[in-house]
């Protein structure tokens, strides 16, 4: 692992994502072959933005992360903008569409991105009244 990326572990998890606002995560295995493949993509698009943080998680070392995230296949990536998974996907990527991704999730306005959470947020709490209760 190049100096470009950072092992997430538990321990560390909050601290990385939540203080940095944008981050890439890799959810892998040593024994999972896409996972191999993709590494060096991931490293590669690691040091052209290296404005960005691109840390990996080892779902055998991390179950907890795995099971947190509900990763059922890897490699997965996800992309974490303040807080907010803006982007998650299994498989691994050509560097071509991972670069396409990363400009994608540049590119998001935030401030709408955090209103339409709030939007759901809100219509989920909204499900959750008894049925005929009056606001």
């Amino acid at each position: 692992m190049s100096s470009s990326t950072v092992e997430l572990t538990k321990d560390n998890f909050d601290e990385v994502v939540s203080g940095s606002g944008f981050v890439l995560i890799d959810f892998w295995a040593e024994w999972c072959g896409p996972c191999r493949q993709f590494a060096p993509v991931f490293e590669k698009a690691a040091e052209t933005h290296d404005d960005l943080v691109f840390a990996k998680v080892d779902t055998e070392s991390q179950p907890e992360l795995a099971a947190a995230f509900e990763i059922t296949s890897i490699p997965t990536l996800m992309i974490v903008r303040d807080n907010i998974a803006v982007y998650a996907q299994p498989g691994a990527l050509p560097q071509a569409a991972l670069e396409d991704v990363i400009r994608q999730a540049r590119a998001l306005d935030m401030d709408e991105v955090k209103a339409s959470v709030v939007q759901a947020q809100s219509q989920a709490e909204g499900k959750a009244q008894a049925p005929g209760a009056d606001e």
